[in-house]
């Protein structure tokens, strides 16, 4: 998963390095409000030429339940299309028992993110994964022992909101792991205030750290807002903030549900054959590098020129695009050269056993014979060079599936393809 991860990465941030605004609400309680967590996130993504406009409403103590009969929460879902919405609930109730977390947690979750998809199904809902109390949770100690310590509290908090992230299908802020590894690596940086809950400044910090790179898709690292900390301890959390984040996008669902543009193709002896691969996508474009373009899910295309090609596939889920851009080397179908077209021949064709090329008598000629599969891989090569009459090189075909194969012969005197078909016994 790590190495999706980082693939996944490199696909976003390529495509978001562009400076980007965002619309956000806020539902939580203080852990949201302590510190101005949305203003310290607005200051940050300012900083890095990315803009958000943000409103909230975080009453103490609120939890999902209440949020759910709320006028004001209510209203500010209603009041415009939000790109996102946070989901905080109360500090302890998702890090309870499995029992009581499905009973009064996930209900009022999943009412909310519904209210917010029917404001707008382009909103997306995301849960902000809180952190672990910095001894545990002293009053639900004795009734529930995980939450005795800091680690316990903070394991179960983050399996219930991968779970709601999972079952929603909704990205998860993981802030609480970005706590988790900045006291593992520097327990000197308070993230606490005196209450052993509440955010320091430089919790806060991180939390808005982590809120960046993950409704932004990028580094926070280098942002030259650092609020009252030091430029040390800033990047510190900056660099907490990406690493948390980036090495598990699969994880936190970061990206999972956009669409993902995908393609590849083969040369079918006709032309070439394009295989949409894309995700999370019911819109596909196609533009083929020679001033057409399609929008069938699997198109079928003939150029009239072999040569290089920049394809390229835009691809959509009615809210967002992702585009890819590959290069293709077209070659003519068919024979490539009239002279080994003459000289060389194949048979059988179809074949299911042994693939016979003959090859005519040449002192000066090397040939270069390669099968390959429609997707372009090799499953063999052989060089040949015939100097006493008519040479015959084999392939033992038996053991391929039944289809389509290309056999490719590259010399000096030009290039040879034929379609290949494998047939039954």
């Amino acid at each position: 998963m790590k190495k999706a991860g980082i693939l996944l990465y490199v696909i976003i941030f390529a495509l978001c390095s562009f400076a980007q605004e965002k619309k956000i609400l806020f539902l939580g309680n203080s852990y949201t409000q302590v510190n101005d967590l949305p203003g310290t996130l607005y200051n940050l993504a300012l900083s890095n030429q990315d803009t958000i406009v943000y409103d909230s409403n975080t009453p103490g103590g609120y939890t999902f339940q209440l949020h759910s009969t709320n006028t004001t929460s209510l209203s500010k879902i209603n009041s415009q299309p939000w790109d996102y919405v946070v989901l905080q609930e109360q500090s302890q109730l998702p890090s309870l028992s499995p029992g009581q977390v499905q009973v009064n947690v996930y209900p009022y979750a999943h009412f909310l993110d519904s209210l917010i998809h029917k404001n707008d199904s382009c909103t997306k809902t995301v849960f902000y994964m809180t952190w672990g109390r910095k001894y545990g949770d002293v009053s639900y100690c004795g009734s529930y022992p995980p939450v005795c310590t800091f680690e316990g509290m903070g394991a179960r908090l983050r399996q219930s909101y991968l779970e709601m992230g999972d079952m929603f299908e909704c990205p998860v802020a993981p802030v609480g792991m970005a706590w988790k590894r900045s006291r593992e690596l520097d327990s000197t940086i308070e993230l606490w205030q005196s209450d052993y809950s509440h955010p320091a400044v430089a919790g806060t910090y991180l939390t808005a750290c982590v809120f960046y790179t993950t409704i932004f898709k990028k580094p926070s690292a280098g942002s030259t807002y650092i609020s009252s900390l030091n430029p040390a301890t800033a990047l510190f959390l900056q660099q907490i903030a990406d690493s948390t984040v980036f090495d598990s996008l699969t994880t936190w669902n970061i990206g999972v549900y956009e669409p993902h543009a995908q393609f590849s193709w083969f040369n079918d002896g006709t032309g070439i054959q394009f295989i949409n691969e894309s995700l999370n996508t019911t819109i596909c474009q196609w533009m083929f590098g020679d001033g057409t373009a399609d929008t069938l899910l699997n198109p079928h295309h003939t150029y009239s020129l072999p040569g290089y090609y920049f394809v390229t596939q835009i691809v959509s889920d009615g809210c967002e695009t992702d585009t890819l851009i590959q290069t293709i080397e077209v070659l003519t179908t068919g024979m490539y050269n009239d002279i080994l077209m003459d000289e060389l021949k194949v048979y059988p064709n179809p074949v299911s056993k042994v693939l016979n090329v003959e090859f005519p008598q040449d002192r000066k000629a090397t040939y270069f014979v390669e099968l390959d599969r429609v997707d372009g891989s090799m499953i063999q090569i052989n060089t040949i060079q015939p100097v006493s009459g008519k040479s015959v090189l084999t392939f033992d075909v038996s053991s391929l599936p039944e289809g389509i194969y290309f056999l490719r012969v590259d010399s000096s005197k030009g290039m040879f393809i034929e379609k290949i078909l494998k047939a039954g016994e």
